[in-house]
């Protein structure tokens, strides 16, 4: 691959430039005003450029990857090998190694879950900062605790995601947390000197609510958290109504929350518990064991239910997402449509709860079949699509 000089990037400083154009965000959603990259990787990349011209082999964490932007760039502008990457996100995952191999970079990287291994003896740790600061407690705990003393973590985001408390939140953890310039609406923070006092083992966190009577364990990227989204305490009024059936699927998990109150209330069903995000099924499995459930919730990471078969469920229940990333877009609820209809059994059932505004009962009866509103308040609309049996 032609490399360049950099005329792009913060100040000019000459590094041999990466073609950031030629990254995917396939299979993830990809639209004209959807990046596979955003200046936010080249800040990270600039920040760090000293400190990885002399890293070592295997000694640089990347944790927070979009789509292959640092880890591609930092390996072939630096000559990188045995790089460790982290990514929540089973889409981006596949995008990297989509993109990697398109590139020849297949080598250059490992996959690995967010647990010590990643970070262990990390000289060098690369991160694009997430907007939950349960995420950023979790990873910087595992980076304070497991990367090298003299570890430097150079981090940024977009300035209008960042805040005061991200400092905070970094500053229980190391000694040095430093804010560097913004650039095209995107800021640095530099981090250092692992504090010996840290918190520690505080993750998954766990919650009881007494209504629906449940234990939620979360670990730091799983959307809300503990908490029961105001949609899915909706949706739980339904269950009642659903199909009965032996096996179900809850599309989404997040906390677990769908999952371990379907199989409360119908102790004879098997449910799968299906997320791409790595934080969710984890969180899932932690919810259905303390809640004593897990010989009826099994949890897997998947894309989309990709790894399902045709026609092989009669029961699913999603609680599709309004956004990719920062970005509000109905494409992820569309592809979950479009797959739940293929898993659907002719006869199967998928039970969704939604904005009322995002009026997506055209789509599911396009995409999956007849659909009729269970019910509606002021804020969610539930509505149930039936596979038809032809």
């Amino acid at each position: 691959m032609e490399q360049n000089i950099s005329s792009g990037s913060p100040e000019n400083r000459g590094v041999m430039a990466f073609d950031f154009a030629q990254l995917r965000r396939f299979p993830d959603i990809e639209a004209p005003n959807l990046f596979a990259h955003d200046p936010t990787d080249e800040l990270i990349l600039n920040e760090a450029a000293a400190a990885l011209a002399e890293a070592g082999p295997g000694n640089v964490v990347i944790v927070g990857e979009r789509y292959g932007a640092l880890t591609l760039a930092a390996g072939t502008r630096h000559s990188l090998a045995g790089l460790r990457v982290h990514q929540d996100g089973l889409s981006g995952e596949l995008a990297l190694s989509n993109n990697a191999n398109a590139l020849g970079l297949a080598e250059s990287y490992v996959s690995l879950p967010l647990n010590a291994a990643l970070f262990a003896q990390a000289t060098v740790v690369l991160w694009q900062l997430p907007r939950s600061l349960e995420e950023v407690a979790e990873v910087a705990e595992l980076i304070s605790a497991h990367a090298a003393a003299n570890v430097q973590v150079f981090a940024g985001g977009r300035i209008k995601h960042m805040t005061v408390a991200m400092n905070a939140v970094l500053e229980q953890y190391f000694w040095q947390v430093a804010a560097g310039r913004a650039w095209r609406k995107s800021r640095p923070l530099t981090v250092a000197r692992p504090r010996e006092d840290a918190p520690t083992s505080s993750f998954p966190r766990k919650e009881f609510h007494s209504e629906p009577g449940l234990w939620l364990c979360a670990h730091g990227a799983t959307f809300g958290g503990t908490k029961i989204d105001q949609g899915t305490r909706f949706l739980l009024d339904f269950i009642p109504q659903m199909t009965m059936q032996d096996r179900a699927i809850d599309l989404g998990c997040g906390n677990g929350t769908i999952a371990a109150a379907l199989a409360m209330a119908r102790p004879g069903m098997r449910i799968t518990a299906t997320d791409q995000s790595a934080a969710a099924v984890a969180s899932t499995r932690a919810t259905a064991e303390a809640n004593g459930l897990t010989a009826q919730i099994d949890a897997i990471r998947d894309d989309a239910l990709a790894g399902f078969e045709d026609e092989s469920a009669g029961l699913i229940v999603l609680n599709p997402p309004f956004h990719v990333g920062a970005t509000v877009h109905a494409g992820i609820a569309l592809k979950l449509f479009a797959e739940a209809a293929r898993v659907l059994a002719p006869g199967g059932e998928l039970w969704c709860v939604y904005n009322r505004h995002l009026q997506y009962r055209g789509s599911l009866e396009r995409l999956v079949g007849p659909t009729e509103v269970a019910g509606r308040n002021s804020k969610f609309t539930v509505t149930v699509s039936r596979r038809p049996i032809l």
